[in-house]
């Protein structure tokens, strides 16, 4: 914990506002999460430091599909990301999800339970068949099976799946916005050029970050 107090006062130096707050993965990506001595063994724990820390507006991850290590359900995991609003999150960064349903469930049911902070939509354009099919194997977000069909269409040509990928992601960005999500939040791997292609189609501006 007192490393965390130590990051947050040098974050608040820089001149740092806002934190997303993620309890993190276990080493190597698998295996089963371990608490370490005198740290937090819930991403709640962690939200509520940063809040008593002060000056901070605090993200948290949330799962449309449910979280892969929640064995109780998609409905438990969003009642634990509840818990981690009431402890002090001002807004929510979804797992990337291919099928907008997923996240417009997931919305319905937290605003039922009276959640009022930002839903951000967490979005990942494809790079390549084999990449996609990697990052939904490690964090279980489903692939539809028409996405999987036109993917294989498209074999190993990369730049096909790319650009497929741009398409679909436009889409779905088109009904997230439409349908009244807050933002978009586009998981770019450093790689910025379908992201960019996205925003351009959906008319959006695009402004350059130097340094």
């Amino acid at each position: 914990k007192e490393e965390i107090r130590g990051y947050l006062n040098e974050a608040r130096s820089r001149g740092i506002k806002n934190i997303l707050a993620l309890r993190g993965d276990p080493p190597g990506g698998t295996g089963e999460f371990k608490k370490t001595e005198g740290g937090f063994e819930f991403s709640y724990q962690l939200v509520e430091f940063i809040r008593q820390a002060g000056g901070f507006s605090i993200g948290v991850a949330g799962f449309p599909e449910g979280h892969i290590a929640c064995q109780e359900g998609k409905h438990v995991d969003w009642q634990r990301l509840k818990n981690k609003i009431d402890h002090g999150a001002d807004f929510v960064i979804t797992q990337l999800f291919f099928s907008n349903r997923d996240y417009f469930e997931f919305r319905d049911f937290l605003t039922n339970l009276g959640v009022s902070v930002p839903l951000v939509p967490g979005i990942i354009p494809i790079l390549s068949t084999a990449q996609i099919k990697k990052f939904t194997a490690l964090c279980g977000a489903k692939l539809p099976a028409l996405l999987v069909a036109e993917l294989e269409k498209r074999g190993d040509n990369d730049e096909a799946a790319a650009q497929y990928g741009i398409e679909y992601a436009t889409r779905q960005c088109e009904e997230l916005l439409r349908e009244g999500a807050p933002g978009i939040h586009f998981y770019t791997l450093n790689k910025t050029r379908s992201a960019t292609a996205i925003l351009k189609n959906l008319r959006l501006p695009c402004i350059p970050i130097d340094g």
